[in-house]
């Protein structure tokens, strides 16, 4: 038998360098298919999409309210200390003649008469079980019955020519506020703590911002309009897409988010906007002229700026009472 000398192979060298090579190839090539296999199996978009949502699917609603807040808040201070050169509304008040306080006057308490009414419509609706149970009817054809009815009462009111006193304008706008707060009576299931909290809430948000549209310049906000009626489209999609996407869902979390938070930061640059906008009518519309000054239409928008605002603060305090529980 022939005999091999110590440090020798029965394997030549340049085989064994070959079959070396292609071991390492070939569990190069098994890992990577591995990989890939461990991807593919992997949740898909869809997967991820319908899947629960995360801790964090409304943090970056709340970064984006937080934000705001502070720029509205460094507004505040700037317009309020009269760092700006230009004259603001409250420069120009001074020289207001008595309509033009008039004009301003009357539709800040419309706009006060609205918020009444609506909370006494809905306190009374709360306290009848079977209206409270025509409310609370859930379905797609409730929804779009009671989206119909809240916005053709509004055109309805809104579509009629002012004249003092009590007329037919100010019975379409009662009712129109009064169908406003039916549809939230169901808003008090919350709780009389997070309703109160919310209206605190709420005029202080509306308070500052009013302060910023008064001290800011005359025009200042009046150039915001059409960025807001984009995102009002956006966030109007948001909310009817959310009827069908459950906020179970990360996409539908994503949407109530968009659809809480973003409408939030919307209606409070509507409600900078309406205020220089109102301010601007008084001062304009000629004081002898065949249509009257109409401070219900102009109440209406700032009211309902204020209720959206309100409506969002309630269930952001809702919803982190739920949390904590």
């Amino acid at each position: 038998m022939p005999t091999m000398k110590p440090g020798k192979s029965l394997i030549p060298k340049k085989d064994f360098q070959n079959l070396t090579r292609r071991k390492y190839s070939r569990d190069s090539e098994d890992r990577e298919r591995s990989h890939l296999e461990s991807r593919s199996k992997g949740p898909s978009l869809k997967d991820r999409l319908m899947g629960p949502p995360t801790e964090n699917a409304y943090g970056m609603g709340k970064g984006a309210v937080a934000g705001a807040a502070l720029m509205g808040l460094v507004g505040l201070c700037y317009y309020g200390l009269g760092l700006s050169n230009q004259p603001s509304i409250y420069d120009h008040s001074v020289m207001w003649p008595q309509y033009v306080r008039d004009r301003i006057h009357a539709t800040y308490a419309y706009f006060g008469a609205s918020c009444a009414v609506t909370a006494a419509s809905a306190a009374a609706i709360f306290q009848s079980e079977s209206m409270m149970a025509l409310m609370t009817r859930s379905g797609l054809i409730a929804s779009l019955v009671t989206l119909g009815l809240v916005m053709v009462s509004g055109a309805v009111a809104q579509s009629m020519e002012y004249h003092p006193g009590l007329g037919a304008k100010q019975i379409a706008w009662a009712a129109h506020c009064a169908i406003l707060g039916a549809v939230l009576a169901p808003m008090c299931l919350l709780g009389g703590p997070i309703l109160t909290r919310a209206f605190l809430y709420t005029g202080g948000v509306v308070g500052a911002l009013s302060t910023v549209a008064a001290c800011a310049p005359s025009e200042k906000f009046l150039h915001m309009g059409g960025p807001l009626a984009i995102g009002l489209g956006v966030v109007f999609a948001s909310s009817l897409a959310s009827m069908w996407l459950p906020p179970t869902t990360a996409v539908g979390a994503g949407l109530a988010s968009m659809s809480i938070y973003g409408g939030l930061i919307l209606f409070s640059g509507f409600l900078l906007y309406d205020t220089q906008r109102i301010v601007k009518a008084a001062e304009h519309h000629p004081q002898h002229s065949q249509y009257l000054f109409d401070p219900i239409n102009h109440a209406l928008a700032i009211y309902m700026d204020a209720l959206n605002i309100f409506i969002r603060i309630a269930i952001i305090l809702a919803g982190d009472q739920r949390r904590k529980k």
